[in-house]
């Protein structure tokens, strides 16, 4: 399946547009990591358990979006948008939506 956040494909015609898609994933830190991160934010660096969980969300989302163009007959989303954003009381989750328009491109 072919991902792009471009509007059109290149050397390719769009035969048939099936609309939105999208997929969304919501991921939860734990004590740990926030308590790791914590020291890096102190001492400075990258926290790599936290690049690993958005990483890890930013994945999921794309895959569930991509499922759901397979299931419309789609082979490409063009268009795609990724955001992110904090949930929960304490902004302790991380919820990463990813949407595109599903579409079916010939050769």
């Amino acid at each position: 399946m072919l991902v792009t956040t471009t509007s059109t494909l290149e050397g390719r015609r769009i035969a048939r547009y099936y609309g939105i898609v999208s997929g969304e994933t919501i991921i939860g830190a734990n004590v740990f990591r926030d308590f790791m991160a914590s020291i890096r934010d102190f001492v400075g660096g990258r926290s790599n358990s936290y690049e690993e969980v958005l990483r890890e969300a930013r994945e999921t989302a794309l895959r569930e979006m991509e499922e759901q163009a397979r299931q419309l007959g789609a082979n490409a989303v063009i268009g795609v948008d990724l955001d992110y954003e904090t949930v929960g009381g304490n902004g302790s989750m991380l919820m990463v939506t990813a949407t595109g328009t599903a579409v079916l491109a010939e050769d």
